[in-house]
């Protein structure tokens, strides 16, 4: 039976994706073997020393706290700003790369009471944004009307970050042949649990990006 990956191989694997590295990569920039990082990204009982955890840190421009989890309940961004930082606008295409397929966004809707904003899983099928969700919830009182959807990354080790905006209507998927091909294709099912049939689909009427870099 293989081993389950821990909490530790989750992150190191995750902010390694971010990276665009490879294991072999990060290896060399940590001064170990790639199997060794294998062992590490893959088994839960792999158990660092602190010197490990530093290089590995460092070869992966993070911090000991954030690679160990010490960050997850605070809101991203806790981080001083740089001395020099550098705002500038996302062209299109650097915008729908960001966007990318798929991940956790904020859907931003106008309810009969105020407006409201609501983390949701997210896929991008058809140049379009998808998502499921239930009859009557927040997320559903946006389909018929106009939305935004915002999806951003911070990064609190650099101080620096991008942010990507989507606004267009929000309309229901009921053909069953688009809600069946939807489904086989969702990379997860929303972390909220519960049964989320309901499939929203957002038009990328407009798109727009921000982008947060130090000189």
């Amino acid at each position: 039976m293989a081993e389950r990956q821990g909490d530790l191989g989750r992150r190191i694997e995750q902010r390694r994706t971010e990276l665009g590295l490879t294991r072999e990569e990060v290896a060399f920039r940590a001064g170990m073997a790639p199997g060794y990082l294998a062992h590490l990204e893959e088994h839960s009982t792999a158990a660092p020393d602190s010197g490990t955890l530093l290089r590995l840190a460092g070869a992966l421009r993070t911090s000991l706290t954030e690679l160990g989890g010490g960050l997850v309940d605070l809101p991203p961004g806790i981080g001083h700003a740089a001395r020099a930082p550098r705002l500038s606008e996302l062209a299109e295409q650097e915008c729908r790369r960001l966007l990318s397929t798929h991940g956790v966004g904020r859907l931003a809707v106008s309810t009969e009471q105020a407006p409201v904003v609501v983390p949701v899983n997210y896929s991008v099928v058809d140049d379009a944004i998808v998502f499921r969700t239930q009859p009557g919830s927040v997320p559903a009182e946006g389909i018929g009307h106009e939305v935004a959807f915002e999806v951003d990354r911070v990064d609190d080790a650099l101080s620096q970050g991008w942010s990507v905006l989507v606004r267009g209507p929000a309309d229901t998927v009921t053909d069953p042949d688009d809600v069946r091909r939807l489904a086989e294709g969702a990379y997860s099912t929303p972390w909220a649990g519960g049964e989320r049939d309901v499939w929203v689909r957002i038009e990328i009427a407009t798109l727009t990006g921000r982008r947060i870099d130090v000189w």
